[in-house]
């Protein structure tokens, strides 16, 4: 029996769509603190709120934008989200003072909020269900590609020629996702045609997914320690003295999600959640564990590989998970639950584990990630207790 066609246009079009997004996303989380730093005359403090207004008010908007897809209908609510994370981006080089830029950043973290649950939405739809689990790991393989991608060319770009330039580009690749959702296939909105006049319901069954809570606050809990990675690696790398490499960290982390994707997303979809989840936390545990250990590049290295494997492979199984128990018209929400809380645990987390780094050092720090995430086996297992989910029968 034929496998349904998971590479279809539309497929193609969105999973590129989304990568164009976060490689935005990306290009700006490490080019803006050194924009506040030296082109406004910030703080190191300053700078860190450039990223804390976005991913607030992505969170906020997060939480009406899944009415807003069940209303209007997915690609209209994706075609006018890039409209705004598009004018926001072309906005950058106007910005003449910390004020005005962290008001566009906000304005710029609604945009991404409509888009990435607008997005996830599509993405769920299109996917067989057959394939949900390798399907879903491809589409957040974008996802990981752009975090590799975005913060190596911003940097280079910026080092090479000025930030505006690098203003410029973001531009150009905002445009270009918001071309390529034009061409995404036009579905029908689940209230209806969407003629009536819209109503925002604030009744928390509305803003929130309550089939999704429970992966998705296992997510939160390991969003904790997946920010001591985003935030510290590149200033652990200067501890180990090879900070000229650091930005390669990301590079190797993707290359081993790229390889292994083809096989992981399969054995989900065949075997269940379950064994990939187990054998994912075990690896992003170990890959943890050998960062903790590296005195020099080449553990360097394999660590990023083998929490690549590891945490590469957990993301879109959760996001799988909590997805595939929504029924059609809440999978928008529960993307954005998902995605919301997973935010929440990034912003708290980088908060604690700077503390924690500041007073036990990186190594410490990285060394008692690797027993949380152990700990984390324990909290899976009772959340999906009674509840395991098996995308090929579903």
């Amino acid at each position: 029996m034929n496998k349904p066609a998971l590479w279809t246009k539309d497929f193609i079009g969105i999973a590129v769509t989304n990568f164009f997004l976060f490689m935005t996303f990306y290009f700006l989380l490490v080019t803006l603190p050194v924009y506040v730093l030296h082109e406004l005359n910030g703080s190191e403090a300053e700078a860190g709120l450039a990223t804390t207004v976005f991913l607030i008010s992505a969170i906020l908007i997060r939480f009406i934008s899944g009415q807003w897809v069940e209303h209007f209908g997915k690609k209209n609510v994706l075609v006018a989200s890039l409209v705004v994370f598009l004018t926001a981006s072309s906005l950058y080089p106007f910005t003449d003072g910390l004020t005005s830029l962290l008001v566009l950043r906000f304005f710029h973290g609604i945009g991404f909020g409509m888009a990435t649950t607008a997005a996830g939405a599509v993405v769920a739809d299109i996917i067989p269900h057959s394939r949900r689990g390798e399907g879903m790991g491809y589409y957040v393989m974008s996802m990981n590609l752009a975090m590799a991608i975005g913060p190596f060319a911003g940097l280079a770009i910026m080092n090479r020629w000025t930030i505006q330039t690098g203003f410029a580009v973001c531009t150009a690749v905002a445009f270009i996702a918001l071309l390529i959702s034009f061409v995404l296939k036009k579905d029908r909105p689940e209230r209806g045609e969407g003629t009536n006049k819209f109503k925002l319901n604030l009744a928390p069954a509305q803003l929130v997914e309550k089939t999704a809570l429970p992966i998705a606050l296992t997510g939160t809990f390991f969003a904790i320690v997946y920010s001591a990675i985003l935030s510290f690696v590149s200033v652990y790398a200067e501890e180990l003295h090879i900070g000229a490499a650091s930005g390669f960290f990301f590079v190797v982390y993707a290359v081993v999600i790229v390889l292994s994707r083809p096989f992981t997303g399969r054995w989900f979809d065949r075997y269940g959640a379950n064994a990939v989840v187990y054998p994912s936390i075990v690896l992003f545990a170990a890959g943890l564990l050998l960062l903790s250990q590296a005195g020099g590049a080449g553990l360097f290295f394999i660590a990023a590989g083998v929490i690549g494997l590891g945490w590469g492979t957990l993301f879109p199984g959760f996001q799988t998970i909590a997805i595939s128990k929504a029924r059609p018209e809440k999978k928008a929400l529960a993307t954005a639950t998902f995605l919301s809380l997973f935010d929440l645990g990034i912003g708290f987390g980088s908060f604690v584990m700077g503390a924690v780094a500041a007073g036990l050092g990186f190594k410490v720090l990285y060394a008692a990630c690797a027993v949380y995430v152990l700990v984390g086996l324990i909290v899976y297992y009772f959340v999906q207790k009674n509840n395991t989910v098996s995308e090929h029968a579903s």
